[in-house]
């Protein structure tokens, strides 16, 4: 069971600008590409800020001082590494209040760019992927449960679990298991067991 990074998530060719680039080209990008927000780059190719959507109201309605990327951008940029989880990608862009953070490599280099909007791909995920790597990844090949114990239903990425399994705390750990798998919205706990192992004898 392997879950999404950000490498696999991300846009590998991002729109970047360098820290001389003037306010009306930036607007004009972020209208062009779609995108809420730009990272600036040195000569080395790493992040050095970013220039969001609101950087550049925000100098609007000061209309002070030079209106290139370095003046503007929000520095030091919030940066991303290509092996995290999109869950540790999540919780970033919501701790930080940002759409979108650039992705570097080993060498602080930039690589990509991750939004929130790749995000949510993974809640998009078929129904019928989900129900697969619940039976064969987290039932069969983690748990070692046969496939004819439990019946998997998914719908519109809800997990309707129902069967019986040996131990109750296999119910737990199943239960967890599912939650996990990318895509899951919300798991529906309709199983049985035999031995509830959960309490002393």
């Amino acid at each position: 069971m392997r879950h999404r990074s950000v490498a696999d998530l991300m846009t590998p060719h991002a729109v970047v600008v360098q820290p001389g680039t003037p306010f009306r080209e930036i607007a004009r990008l972020l209208d062009e590409y779609d995108i809420t927000a730009v990272p600036v780059i040195d000569p080395d190719e790493r992040p050095v800020g970013v220039v969001s959507e609101a950087d550049l109201l925000r100098r609007q309605i000061e209309k002070a001082g030079p209106s290139t990327a370095e003046a503007i951008m929000t520095s030091p940029a919030v940066v991303a590494r290509p092996e995290w989880s999109a869950i540790r990608a999540a919780r970033t862009m919501e701790e930080k209040k940002i759409k979108r953070l650039p992705v570097v490599d080993d060498a602080g280099r930039l690589i990509g760019v991750i939004s929130r909007s790749d995000l949510v791909q993974l809640f998009l995920r078929r129904d019928r992927a989900i129900q697969e790597e619940i039976l064969e990844d987290v039932l069969t090949r983690t748990l070692g449960v046969a496939p004819s114990a439990v019946t998997v239903e998914v719908a519109e990425g809800t997990v309707t679990l129902s069967g019986t399994l040996g131990r109750r705390s296999l119910v737990t750990i199943a239960l967890r298991l599912c939650e996990s798998v990318d895509g899951v919205v919300e798991v529906v706990d309709r199983l049985a067991f035999a031995e509830d192992d959960t309490v002393a004898g």
